[in-house]
């Protein structure tokens, strides 16, 4: 019962933001009372923080499945990151703004626990693809990781571009890809263009 409340709330919050939905609201697909809830959380956020855990658990795997798959780091790089990008916009937008404004600690320490993972992969990848001459030489993957980490959350985090009223690709492409452009070499570039083209 736990995991059933856990994976209709995580589709609660993720359609609807988290500010709106009650617990009841939440677990009314499932025609449970608000008291079975309690029995397995101590409240809404506890209940939250589950299904984050869930929701981030789960887009890692997929990423690092989807990556397996790439013949070489500069398309694993921007598979990572087109995943991403359809992943954060493929939901309610008032779920990270609530999730940012209301719940900031329980996302920062959701975020340091697997993220720490995601950033080990795509630093992994950027000295896999300097290795392979996708990327520059002189690249700093611990930066550059950084660097394009300020560029998403720009995008998906704040509202700094919403008077553009540009789709999430076209902000994508034009920041962190743009950058992920700027740090490849003439293959990389090519290849990067090539992944474009087919995806």
């Amino acid at each position: 019962m736990r995991e059933d409340i856990i994976k209709v709330s995580l589709a609660g919050f993720l359609k609807h933001g988290i500010r709106k939905m009650t617990v009841q609201k939440l677990v009314s697909p499932l025609g449970i009372s608000t008291k079975t809830v309690y029995k397995y959380f101590q409240n809404k956020e506890d209940l939250l923080k589950e299904c984050l855990v869930l929701h981030y658990s789960s887009q890692i795997r997929e990423l690092l499945e989807s990556i397996e798959k790439c013949p070489n780091a500069i398309q694993a790089l921007a598979t990572i990151w087109n995943m991403t990008i359809a992943a954060d916009f493929g939901v309610a937008k008032s779920f990270y703004h609530d999730l940012n404004y209301y719940y900031p600690a329980l996302q920062d320490g959701i975020l340091k626990k697997y993220g720490n993972k995601i950033s080990d992969t795509i630093v992994k990848l950027m000295n896999l693809g300097i290795q392979e001459g996708y990327l520059i030489k002189d690249l700093i993957p611990a930066l550059s990781i950084k660097v394009m980490a300020v560029l998403y959350s720009s995008i998906t985090r704040t509202d700094q571009y919403k008077n553009l009223k540009l789709s999430a690709n076209t902000l994508a492409e034009q920041t962190v890809f743009v950058y992920l452009r700027g740090i490849c070499t003439e293959k990389g570039i090519k290849e990067l263009n090539s992944y474009k083209k087919n995806n």
